[in-house]
């Protein structure tokens, strides 16, 4: 009961027709100040001064837009700590993600990869929603993430919430089959200097450099830069490819306590990225924005108001020359109605202008403003002490489809202390992209929005003091997934884009943590995921999902972490990925392993060196074996010094 604010249903085509879509992919990849004494530089043992009972109470805000504890939260969610970021080795996000043992990341090349819930996955995978600090980074373009362009500096996350299922009642279209939600710390806890540096053979250099001040007794800023340089990746033949990737960014946040019920944060980034083609670049850069204010209204109410802007220029030669500018608006109210009702609602405008310069692919229309209206409620019921039920949805109208509604429902139940049962029925929808409607060489002028039905059922528990777990199953059931269709009269003779494929897909995912010692911590995760897809009557294409899935069957993921004497940490992450058996993309299974050896060699000094994929030279994560792009063993050495 809320006592405080804080908390298998619904043929031949031209040969060649299938993989349009991934090689179209592939083209669009290829494509006053006083200084503060920092506390953003763990201290030696981080691992053993938070409990499992510790984790299991974070708080996580992905799935309801308001705060409530990890333990008891009616949803697939797995939370990614800044320690667990910093003790894996990594040094981008996507590399970080790959903690969250219910996603699928494969990397294609240098600097872009594929990462994916539940099935799906593939160059243009198009049903995960990925938010930063609240900014969505999604584009209209292709309804993904362009990866490449999407960086933070490491060391300022506070979390990372990533839910396996859907999230569209809170979040809207393309929140399909999963969420990750990226927030960074406030400024008043990273205050003073902090650097870092290295490099090695793969990871060539790379260097970092934030400041941290007070800006009287209420507002604290930050001010960051980086910069890396990384080797390209090589052919199945140990051949070098010329697609070496460099990144600069920088940024700010301003946080501002008005006043005990006003707060205020203004934060932005710029950023260029450049990867090394012959003999042009393809190169990307832009910024953003944000700025939010939140208010609390009364003991029982809270609002939130938030805008940003948000530009891109991608250029990628041969291909296209693209500036998306995006302008968001978004409100939402919470309040507490007796003793029962939990309620958060909220308003959402976004409008996307658009200019896609045509060099080979061409839009049409060139430019095109999009714009979205949106709102939300959820009402979380308190049936009992232990028993909540969540009711809520989502309407949407878009410039292609006009009205979605997205309603979700969930039921959890504490069954005991430290045990909790839940279940979820929810309708998601991916809305259509610019590649579904406008573009020229494959029209999908009528092409609706792909819909989804879940069902899922999980169990998160703390049996015991030393050992937390956390399991769901899932079925997914698809309609109007998209196909490649031939023409006929009236038309001329070609092919277009259409709805004509259903299917699901169904798993279960696990994952338990385990203390044996205060000195030793173990992780495993599993995801058993199926995928079919087939046509509906009357579609003509046969692909059965080829260009639109590619999924593995089997992910196991085992990390184990050591505090040892001398204020060093031995830190090592396995992962095994079954092979792709999609007829586009025949990847073999892979297994690997990252070490991390790290130490405190003085109290504001640590030094690490990581060494990642050592098991094999090289190994293909997505691709046909012969001609896929082939991730090489990597070794590299890091310092970070913070006063």
């Amino acid at each position: 009961m809320p006592t405080a604010l804080s908390r298998h249903r619904k043929g031949n085509r031209a040969a060649g027709l299938v993989p349009v879509l991934v090689a179209l992919g592939a083209l669009l990849f290829a494509g006053n100040l006083s200084a503060q004494t920092p506390d953003s530089l763990p201290s030696p043992g981080a691992l053993k001064n938070m409990s499992l009972e510790q984790l299991m109470a974070i708080e996580v805000s992905s799935v309801s837009r308001r705060p409530e504890r990890l333990s008891e939260t009616a949803s697939a969610i797995q939370v990614i700590t800044r320690d667990d970021i910093r003790r894996s080795g990594a040094t981008r996000l996507p590399e970080a993600l790959r903690l969250a043992t219910n996603l699928e990341v494969d990397q294609l090349d240098a600097s872009q990869w594929s990462i994916s819930a539940r099935g799906f996955n593939s160059p243009l995978a198009n049903k995960l929603l990925v938010l930063i600090d609240g900014r969505i980074i999604y584009t209209p373009l292709f309804a993904g993430v362009f990866w490449d362009q999407q960086d933070v500096l490491l060391e300022d996350i506070e979390q990372i919430e990533v839910i396996s299922g859907p999230g569209a009642t809170a979040w809207g279209a393309n929140a399909v089959n999963g969420v990750i939600n990226i927030t960074t710390r406030p400024a008043r806890e990273t205050q003073g200097l902090l650097a870092t540096g290295g490099g090695g053979n793969e990871l060539h250099g790379m260097g970092a450099l934030r400041y941290g001040a007070e800006l009287g007794s209420k507002a604290h800023v930050r001010a960051y830069g980086k910069y890396w340089d990384r080797d390209g990746t090589a052919l199945p033949s140990g051949q070098d490819l010329p697609n070496d990737w460099t990144l600069g960014q920088g940024g700010f946040r301003l946080d501002w306590d008005a006043s005990t019920a006003d707060a205020f944060t203004l934060q932005g980034d710029l950023y260029e990225d450049r990867t090394d083609l012959t003999p042009d670049d393809i190169v990307a850069h832009g910024g953003n924005v944000l700025g939010r204010w939140s208010r609390r209204v009364s003991e029982v109410s809270d609002l939130k108001v938030q805008a940003y802007v948000d530009r891109v220029h991608r250029k990628v030669p041969g291909s296209y020359d693209d500036v998306l500018s995006t302008y968001d608006l978004d409100a939402q109210h919470r309040i507490l109605l007796g003793r029962r009702h939990d309620v958060v609602w909220g308003l959402g405008y976004r409008r996307v202008e658009d200019d896609f310069g045509p060099i080979g692919l061409i839009f049409d229309p060139q430019r095109i403003t999009l714009e979205t209206f949106s709102g939300f409620a959820q009402d979380e019921i308190a049936l009992r002490d232990r028993l909540h039920l969540t009711l809520g949805a989502k309407l949407e109208h878009n410039p292609y489809t006009d009205f979605e509604f997205q309603p979700s429902v969930r039921l959890a139940w504490r069954a005991a202390d430290r045990h909790t049962l839940w279940s979820a029925v929810s309708r998601a929808v991916r809305t259509p992209s610019r590649l579904d409607r406008d573009y020229a060489f494959l029209p999908g002028k009528t092409f609706q929005s792909e819909e989804l039905i879940a069902y899922e059922l999980g169990y998160r528990a703390q049996p015991a003091e030393r050992l937390s777990l956390s399991v769901s199953a899932f079925y997914h059931d698809y309609d109007d997934l998209r196909t490649i269709e031939p023409t006929g009269p009236p038309s001329a003779p070609g092919v277009k884009l259409a709805n004509g494929q259903e299917g699901e897909s169904y798993g279960v995912e696990l994952v338990a943590r385990y203390r044996p010692t205060d000195w030793w911590q173990l992780q495993v995760g599993h995801t058993e995921l199926r995928v079919e897809i087939r046509p509906k009557p009357g579609s003509l294409d046969r692909s059965f999902g080829a260009a639109e899935a590619a999924d593995s069957k089997h992910h196991l993921s085992l990390r184990s972490s050591f505090d040892l004497p001398w204020d060093l940490e031995v830190d090592a992450g396995y992962r095994y990925v079954s092979r792709i058996t999609n007829p586009n993309v025949l990847t073999p299974g892979y297994s690997e392993l990252d070490l991390r050896l790290g130490w405190a060699a003085v109290p504001r000094l640590q030094i690490s060196v990581v060494g990642q994929n050592l098991l094999h030279a090289r190994h293909e994560e997505f691709g046909n074996a012969a001609s896929a792009q082939s991730v090489e063993r990597g070794v590299f050495a890091k310092a970070t010094w913070g006063f």
